[in-house]
């Protein structure tokens, strides 16, 4: 068996791209934020990037799989462009007022649980960058350290706190 790899888990809005208030709901709103550096530097210290997010306006209806499709083959592609490899995207399409519960949708550790499977991932090496007391509730409760920002905070100023 491989050894388990480390990860950091990024959540999406407000953390890789501009926290636009209840949801992004167009390509046209998409901004991503500029934590190239900060994402290039954990890379090269041998994490896999990987993204957990929950997308309830899938559920409201506000936007199409197909349109969440093209703004994470944009993140993707403006980050590759910057050296740095987001190697999953992992989200969560309910919401609890429209879908009913689910396992996926964060403060749950289901997204999380999603990618530490599929690639074999130590927990106990691995972080959570979320900008919602929900994000460090899904990785506590995956085993995995959160780390909470304030929406739009570089990630360049919590590095020290990933060893």
């Amino acid at each position: 068996m491989p050894d388990k790899i480390k990860a950091v888990f990024l959540d999406r809005d407000g953390v890789l791209n501009q926290e636009m208030g209840d949801y992004v709901r167009r390509f046209e709103d998409f901004h991503v934020l500029d934590n190239f550096d900060a994402l290039k530097t954990l890379q090269d210290r041998g994490y896999m990037l990987l993204v957990a997010t929950n997308q309830g306006g899938l559920a409201k209806g506000w936007y199409t799989e197909e349109e969440l499709a093209k703004m994470h083959a944009h993140l993707k592609q403006v980050y590759h462009e910057h050296g740095v490899e987001l190697t999953d995207f992992f989200y969560c399409p309910h919401h609890p007022n429209f879908t009913g519960d689910c396992d996926c949708r964060k403060p749950k550790p289901g997204l999380l649980l999603q990618g530490i499977a599929k690639y074999n991932i130590d927990p106990s090496k691995s972080y959570f960058i979320g900008d919602r007391e929900r994000d460090v509730e899904a990785g506590t409760a995956a085993g995995v350290k959160g780390i909470l920002i304030d929406s739009d905070q570089p990630i360049s100023t919590v590095l020290d706190l990933i060893l």
